[in-house]
């Protein structure tokens, strides 16, 4: 899956982009932390999040950290909400037709 929309559909991958933000650089331990699931199945979240490029990886040793990487979506808000707020301001600025 590197369809970054398809990627976030699922509340499970938010929640680990979540926790991404929240403190960058997690390891998969970390990351299974309060998760109600098992190891194997944060790691294959974790393997959509990174095809869809939401999640970066570079190892430490023998550690993968997990790093959020933004810029897809900054991408997706430029691209999607970007251009509706463009209009709502320009509704604004004119004020009522």
């Amino acid at each position: 899956m590197t369809d970054p929309f398809r990627a976030l559909a699922d509340e499970c991958r938010r929640a680990l982009l979540d926790r991404l933000f929240a403190e960058n650089g997690q390891t998969l331990v970390q990351l299974c932390t309060g998760m109600a699931m098992s190891r194997q199945a944060v790691s294959k979240h974790l393997a959509i999040l990174e095809s869809a490029n939401l999640v970066t990886v570079q190892r430490r040793g023998r550690e993968k950290m997990h790093y959020l990487n933004p810029v897809p979506l900054a991408q997706m808000v430029r691209r999607w909400i970007g251009k509706f707020e463009d209009v709502a301001l320009v509704a604004l600025r004119d004020g009522p037709a």
